[in-house]
């Protein structure tokens, strides 16, 4: 078997690539994806969530091949190019004010790996050397660098690094409306307590993905907004996941009406189409950078940060988004995942259904059952990925409304078969 000889595949058990190859994807079209016997599979996870506009859209493939004839790759250290300028540009504009610089990177974790760098460097810049914890909420994923597994430690994926993280404070999460005021008021105290050596708090807004796609309420995270402002503690808005239309806005902030000091971004910034993310900082941040009098410039970057393709793809499609507006359509697909979804809530084995925008979950009651509906959608050829007990849907935002419809549908009869 040609894959098992080398690849190594990520989250992915060894027992299961020794069990048979998997299909091997060599083209996409759309929300579907081909492997090399030519059978065609639903993406129902948009490719680990990124690709917000399927595959193979034209003009994000002729914004590549146009780039890629212009300017493959250039330096951002005390060098420029313009597809940089104009995607931190468009990403500024996108924030609740425009006062903002961007620091790019390839990959989420990256991202928020800079942002972590940027919080504690601040507090140095500013004389508040004191504050160098960071606070996060219960069950976060936030990347799999060491920095970022520290802010979002989950047992099942990262106990062997354990003694190498460094500490960091978790905070609770309200999984109800009744739970809210008691997880806020633990979360109140843990922020009152240690303000002294907080530097900020990191949130996946809305929505915890790696944890099941565990949901919270705008109302809840406005209220942790203003507990970081109260107590000098800086608000990290982790938008890997959620950016750029997929809860209905186009970030998920938004929902809560908030202006976080540091917004991640990856994944669909680029249609998933080239590795490229984001870290977009508050310039009351930025401005603390300075070299003068004293030297407190950010020592750090990666080889491909802000890569003139992988931006060129980026900017293109962030122009799909607006004119499509984009978030709209995942505002629509929420309506269609309710109506064929919410049924499943009083059924034996189900353990909850939850709606956000273009982002459906279903807990089942085991880690098996949710594989074996895994399976059951292999069989009709839809590509879906469990995440514990959850089974999700995640499609491209693109997707016609008959065809989410389906694609719900088939999660239901393999759940009720």
């Amino acid at each position: 078997m040609q894959d098992a000889r080398h690849v190594w595949h990520p989250y992915t058990r060894m027992s299961a690539v020794d069990a048979g190859a998997p299909p091997s994807i060599v083209r996409g079209e759309g929300i579907y994806l081909f492997d090399e016997a030519g059978c065609r599979y639903t993406d129902a996870i948009a490719s680990w969530w990124c690709c917000a506009l399927g595959h193979g859209h034209p003009r994000i493939v002729e914004a590549i091949r146009r780039q890629a004839g212009e300017l493959q790759h250039s330096i951002l250290g005390n060098l420029s190019h313009p597809r940089a300028e104009e995607l931190a540009e468009r990403l500024a504009q996108l924030m609740p004010s425009p006062d903002r610089h961007v620091l790019f990177a390839s990959d989420g974790a990256s991202a928020v790996e800079a942002a972590l760098k940027i919080a504690l460097q601040f507090r140095t810049n500013t004389g508040q050397s004191s504050k160098r914890r960071f606070a996060y909420l219960a069950e976060a994923y936030h990347g799999d660098t060491l920095g970022a597994v520290s802010v979002g430690y989950l047992e099942n994926f990262h106990k062997p690094f354990e003694s190498v993280l460094f500490p960091a404070f978790e905070a609770p999460v309200p999984l109800s409306a009744e739970q809210e005021d008691a997880c806020f008021k633990k979360t109140a105290a843990l922020l009152a307590k240690h303000r002294d050596d907080l530097t900020a708090l990191i949130v996946e807004p809305l929505c915890q993905g790696a944890a099941g796609m565990r949901m919270y309420s705008p109302a809840y995270l406005r209220r942790l907004a203003e507990l970081c402002r109260e107590n000098d503690v800086l608000l990290i808005a982790d938008e890997i996941a959620t950016g750029f239309g997929r809860t209905g806005r186009m970030f998920a902030f938004e929902h809560a009406g908030i202006d976080p000091d540091i917004v991640c971004v990856g994944k669909a910034l680029s249609a998933g189409y080239l590795p490229i993310s984001a870290t977009i900082v508050k310039d009351a941040v930025y401005r603390t950078f300075s070299d003068t009098p004293d030297d407190h410039s950010f020592y750090h970057g990666h080889t491909f940060c802000g890569n003139p393709v992988a931006a060129a793809a980026a900017l293109e499609a962030l122009r799909v988004y607006k004119e499509a507006r984009i978030w709209e359509k995942a505002a629509a697909l929420e309506h269609v995942f309710r109506d064929v979804l919410e049924p499943l809530k009083t059924r034996p084995g189900v353990k909850g259904v939850r709606v956000l925008g273009a982002i459906a979950a279903v807990e089942l009651n085991s880690v098996d059952a949710a594989w074996a509906v895994r399976d059951r959608l292999l069989a009709r050829r839809i590509l879906a990925r469990p995440l514990g007990a959850v089974v999700y849907l995640m499609p491209p935002l693109n997707i016609g409304r008959e065809v989410a419809t389906e694609l719900a549908r088939s999660l239901l009869d393999a759940i009720t078969a």
